[in-house]
């Protein structure tokens, strides 16, 4: 049963990897309706032929990337299973020590060694894609400091969440579901206060705007639109890419608003100013809360979800998969596969709700600026930076997309600018 089981799970990978390489490279077509030709929405009046032909290349590539990187997770965790790993890591734990922490702490760390190892091949392919399109400046050792860092920070938060999942379970295989949502609404919140002066400081160096003239400008948007800021802060990512980003992060006294310093040196200030403003309605329309009520809903769908289908999981395949029971530790990467379909299939819905803020938020920075002009370039200039398809296939809008693509939004802009300029 188990040899059957994952030899469907290897077929089933690679006809889904089949699927999308042809979908990506011979059915998808990202050329611009008739209506947008020659517009300023059109790659062609910004981009020259090389750019052009990148954008596409890099886009394909990416996104194929991405739809194969999910699943092979999914293969991971399959096969720690049905190859008796995950006996292996309990086995070695309760050799260790007595303590039932010390024990979950060992097989957490040899399962997230095995996921480093195997998922590293695909980021790193990822890291020399960007590479060689000049997406990521980034050196080796630059990228392999981050992805040890990512290790680290996600093994402590894994020791954390298991050994107090384990114990829920163990005191309740029926709700345990319910009582570990409950726990994710402080935990959720107490990371999203942390993460802009603990967590992403481990990354790269954040320092007050430099160009106080500007911090001025952007501090006085704020003031109009009733935003509490005393400070906007930048961060040095031209060391590792030649994108563009601007993002609010952060809940409470911790709220940061941040700009990367390739958008400082790539875009004028009433560009950047425009992004501001894009920002800031992320504040003015409580985005940031909404978002949170909205995963706290589906953490509690999907935890509950996740508990039924474990114990069909189980029941029906537990021998082949080595898990006697549910609150044993051995279920974990069967945990961390379901949770992981979960998301992969809600994330057209995260999506969508993600896009429809993202206009919202564009349509707040345009009514506060009244500078269709600086939008326009802005998104050109992402769209060069960042090689971004224009028109991206619709799977990939749906699973990738947290913004509206940039056909919608350049040509929300100049709709604007149209009827402005009639008024």
């Amino acid at each position: 049963m188990a040899r059957k089981i994952g030899l469907y799970g290897v077929v089933a990978y690679f006809l889904y990897g089949l699927f999308f390489y042809w979908y990506l490279f011979h059915f998808a077509n990202t050329s611009l309706p008739f209506e947008y030709q020659g517009t300023v929405a059109d790659p062609a009046t910004f981009l020259n032929g090389r750019e052009l032909m990148l954008s596409e290349d890099y886009s394909k590539i990416r996104n194929l990337l991405f739809f194969l990187s999910t699943p092979f997770e999914w293969l991971f965790y399959l096969f720690i299973l049905l190859l008796g790993l995950s006996n292996a890591f309990k086995k070695w734990g309760e050799q260790s020590s007595k303590y039932k922490f010390v024990k979950s702490s060992i097989y957490v760390a040899w399962l997230s060694l095995f996921a480093f190892i195997a998922t590293t091949p695909l980021s790193y392919i990822s890291f020399t894609l960007s590479k060689q399109y000049n997406i990521s400046t980034q050196s080796f050792g630059g990228w392999m400091k981050d992805e040890l860092i990512d290790f680290w920070v996600n093994f402590g938060m894994m020791i954390v969440i298991v050994y107090v999942l384990y114990w829920l379970i163990n005191r309740s295989t029926k709700r345990w579901w319910f009582y570990a949502w409950l726990l994710t609404i402080p935990f959720s919140l107490f990371l999203m206060f942390l993460q802009p002066v603990v967590i992403d400081p481990l990354y790269n160096d954040f320092y007050p705007l430099k160009d106080k003239e500007l911090e001025t400008k952007i501090l006085d948007i704020a003031k109009k639109a009733n935003i509490p800021a005393e400070h906007v802060f930048e961060v040095n990512m031209a060391e590792k890419t030649n994108a563009l980003n601007a993002y609010v992060t952060g809940i409470g006294s911790n709220s940061r608003i941040v700009l990367w310093d390739t958008t400082l040196d790539k875009l004028n200030d009433d560009q950047i100013l425009f992004i501001m403003a894009h920002e800031m309605a992320h504040y003015v329309e409580k985005h940031i809360y909404i978002g949170i009520a909205g995963y706290l809903l589906l953490s509690l769908v999907g935890l509950y979800l996740t508990s039924k289908i474990m114990e069909w999981v189980i029941a029906r395949w537990g021998a082949a998969l080595k898990i006697p029971s549910v609150n044993d530790i051995r279920s974990l990467p069967l945990f961390l596969m379901i949770i992981s379909m979960l998301l992969f299939v809600s994330s057209p819905l995260s999506n969508a709700v993600s896009r429809y803020q993202e206009t919202r938020a564009d349509k707040y920075a345009i009514e506060m600026t009244k500078d269709s002009e600086a939008g326009i370039k802005t998104f050109q200039e992402l769209t060069r930076s960042g090689l971004s398809q224009v028109n991206p296939p619709l799977l990939v809008k749906f699973f990738r997309y947290g913004h509206p693509s940039m056909l919608e939004r350049i040509t929300m802009l100049e709709e604007y600018e149209i009827e402005h300029r009639e008024d």
